[in-house]
């Protein structure tokens, strides 16, 4: 026999050879369609995370990948650039929203009255005030005065209740000036604040006649000297106070250094400015007035005599007024605690509220009406999850459901 001979015997031989484990269970899988539909969804889903993909890709595509992260890190940059000139942008406006806040001072102060014009805003509770009067009007026309005093003693208990209801608001009169309590009220109605303001002080809080913020950096001319923190890009609230018996005060302040710029050793998290330092002010509290001390009494033995003594000492007290006393921010060869890391986390959280949200929407706030939109944008997100979860009851009341049926079919191959 020939070699050709030879070489094809040999092939046939190889041919017909018993399959191996590995070429079973290849066939079987392309035999199955709903389970290599499987199989290519959870490498589907492998691709790009640590599955050894992209270690293992020929060195020719790493290095495009390295080309493309450098094109990223210049996206980055400039996106640095971009909210750059934001808040130039902010700065800017800022002078322009300047002054309808003057006027929004001064009506909630009661420096001035708004014209009638100016209060022509549709309200639901003055329809309704004036539906209440047209009715109340029509039953005096059609029931004398014997009817009117006979009326049942169910609608004379809801009276009842409703004045009670009302005690404190009854107790201002026609001639109240302005707002009473207008930035208190606001910051009350928000939790993530509600919760800072202690009742020792609200009589402070009730003297806060304005809230305002000053955006600092370029394009703006803010005079930065006057502020605790040179600032080349941030901002600066402002809390401005009647004359008190509490402090001397007359503007209280509190400083927010911004970063636009990526992170040198970590370029990819940039996501826009962050707060990254913050500073406060020294509060010229009056004698006795300084409610965020407290004076405790500690009980002390002596070593030697083992006689016992009470000394006074003075410790921080809760009170907003410690906004305007941050930690101090570590420098980066400096370790942070988690204590403090969370602190600084929280007072951060607070400024940009009272930034973009507070300040901007005060009078939405003092009504409640800011809140009630917040809710109704969480309502519709959870409405969104009952709705998921709705469907999973439908398929445990139907009683043809079996959960069996669905699960994976590669489950049932194990």
């Amino acid at each position: 026999m020939s070699n050709v001979e030879d070489a094809s015997s040999e092939g046939e031989n190889l041919g017909s050879s018993p399959p191996t484990g590995n070429s079973t269970a290849a066939s079987a899988l392309m035999q199955n369609p709903e389970l290599l539909a499987a199989v290519q969804g959870g490498l589907s889903r492998l691709v790009g995370q640590q599955s050894g993909y992209i270690q293992n890709l020929p060195k020719s595509v790493k290095r495009r990948i390295k080309a493309l992260k450098n094109l990223q890190v210049s996206c980055c940059k400039l996106e640095g650039k971009f909210y750059e000139e934001v808040h130039a942008l902010e700065c800017k406006y800022a002078e322009k929203f300047k002054p309808f806040y003057d006027k929004r001072k001064n009506i909630a102060s009661g420096q001035i009255e708004p014209t009638d014009e100016e209060c022509n805003f549709p309200s639901d509770d003055e329809t309704e005030e004036q539906d209440e009067e047209g009715k109340v009007k029509e039953e005096k026309k059609e029931n004398d005065k014997t009817e009117v005093d006979q009326l049942s003693t169910e609608v004379k208990d809801k009276v009842k209740v409703d004045d009670e209801e009302k005690v404190e608001t009854e107790e201002l009169t026609e001639d109240t000036k302005g707002i009473p309590e207008f930035w208190l009220t606001a910051m009350k109605n928000v939790d993530m604040i509600s919760e800072m303001i202690q009742e020792h002080d609200e009589p402070i809080l009730k003297h806060l006649q304005d809230l305002r913020v000053i955006f600092s950096g370029p394009g703006s001319d803010v005079d930065n000297s006057q502020y605790p923190l040179p600032i080349p890009m941030g901002f600066v609230l402002e809390f401005h106070f009647t004359p008190n018996p509490f402090f001397t005060n007359t503007v209280l302040t509190k400083s927010y250094i911004m970063k636009c710029e990526p992170d040198e050793d970590d370029p990819f998290s940039f996501e826009g400015p962050e707060i990254v330092n913050t500073s406060g002010c020294k509060i010229d509290w009056k004698k006795g007035k300084n409610i965020t001390q407290k004076v405790i009494k500690k009980k002390q033995r002596h070593k030697g005599r083992g006689q016992t003594r009470f000394v006074n000492k003075t410790v921080k007290n809760d009170s907003f007024f410690n906004f305007f006393a941050p930690p101090e921010v570590q420098q980066d060869d400096q370790e942070m605690d988690e204590d403090t890391e969370a602190l600084l986390a929280a007072d951060f959280e607070i400024g940009h509220f009272f930034r973009e949200r507070l300040i901007p929407k005060a009078v939405l706030y003092f009504t409640g009406e800011a809140i009630e939109d917040e809710f109704d944008d969480e309502e519709d997100e959870d409405m969104d999850g009952e709705g998921d979860l709705g469907d999973d009851d439908d398929d445990d009341d139907d009683p043809d459901y079996s959960p069996k049926e669905d699960q994976p079919k590669e489950c049932k191959q194990q």
